[in-house]
């Protein structure tokens, strides 16, 4: 089967590889229609100390996230998952019979997918899962942490978008911080409550009133540098900022260490596949299963940008897009 493998110098390229087949206790075997290309498939080939902990695949096949058909079940997956369609998020659970998504068939422990509605667009659930389990480990490790709301910087990202869905599902007060005005008023469309846009005029006049109202003492942030900056003065006391992405790029940050006392603040990452919820396979089989039951809010789609024939992957990662949008993948299409 085809299949878009990684090489020894960080490149992707389509190669012929086993076709899979007779899923081990444990795994299902998909046929893949779709794989969306995350932000985070781009920097962990960039940069290759980030992919440390991460689950590998036979025959070095990348991607972390994809939509499919059940082909077969292995012994001990539920019955459920016969001929159902998943989304995939491959780092959800290590295992040495992995075959990667961005192929024509994969070989996943089930406790990496999550069960579709009937009749979905499985192209608009092919980048998902690893958004929506971000976001749910998350608001539980916030929770263990004695939080009760939350800030989301990159609040119309497709993370930000499963955020506002399970904060609205859980009645968790949460802020959503976006750019522009166009952006705050398409969030507010979608039925999110709080959104500020950080270019309005007195946005940081708003911004501690709201927070205080309603204790987002936890941030959930994917972009760091200069936003940053700006928020931590005007965050709660005993504000935790947890770093999850870096949309910002190389954009440093600057907090005076008197914010730090004076509100008492903590930094620190936050790792989906290293999260209690994650690392705990009881834990995750019931994130999974309260996704599952979510999964068809529209909020949780992904926003399809353009898509692609595995054969072109170069193309479908130098694809840039309206902020959200994501490259797909396509296979299988019969």
């Amino acid at each position: 089967m085809k299949a878009v493998c990684v090489t020894e110098s960080r490149a992707l390229e389509v190669r012929e590889v086993p076709t899979p087949a007779n899923p081990p206790s444990g795994h299902i075997l998909v046929a893949i229609k779709a794989c969306g290309i995350n932000h985070g498939d781009k920097t962990f080939l960039a940069r290759p100390l980030s992919t440390i902990g991460l689950n590998t695949s036979l025959h070095d096949i990348w991607g972390a996230s994809a939509a499919g058909k059940v082909l077969s079940l292995g012994q001990d997956v539920p019955a459920e998952f016969a001929g159902k369609s998943v989304a995939l998020y491959r780092s959800l659970t290590p295992s040495l019979h992995t075959v990667g998504l961005w192929s024509e068939r994969a070989l996943v422990p089930w406790t990496s997918c999550v069960i579709l509605p009937d009749g979905v667009s499985l192209q608009e659930y092919s980048g998902s899962l690893v958004n929506v389990i971000t976001a749910y480990a998350f608001l539980e490790e916030m929770a263990a942490e004695g939080h009760k709301g939350v800030v989301v910087t990159a609040g119309n990202s497709a993370t930000g978008l499963a955020m506002a869905a399970l904060t609205r599902n859980k009645d968790i007060p949460a802020i959503f911080l976006v750019r522009s005005g166009k952006s705050r008023e398409e969030l507010r469309g979608l039925g999110v409550e709080h959104v500020l846009a950080t270019s309005a005029e007195g946005f940081e006049t708003e911004f501690p009133k709201l927070a205080e109202k309603l204790q987002t003492t936890a941030v959930f942030d994917g972009v760091g540098g200069e936003l940053i900056n700006r928020i931590a003065p005007h965050l709660p006391m005993n504000s935790t900022i947890s770093f999850y992405g870096f949309l910002a790029g190389t954009a440093p940050m600057s907090v005076p260490s008197a914010v730090f006392m004076m509100k008492n603040l903590v930094m620190k990452r936050f790792s989906n596949f290293n999260s209690a919820t994650v690392k705990d396979v009881k834990r995750l089989a019931e994130a999974l299963t309260y996704i599952q039951g979510v999964i068809a809010d529209p909020l949780f789609r992904t926003k399809i940008g353009e898509t692609f024939r595995l054969e072109q992957i170069q193309e479908a990662m130098a694809y840039e897009s309206t902020p959200g949008a994501k490259a797909i993948l396509v296979t299988n299409p019969a």
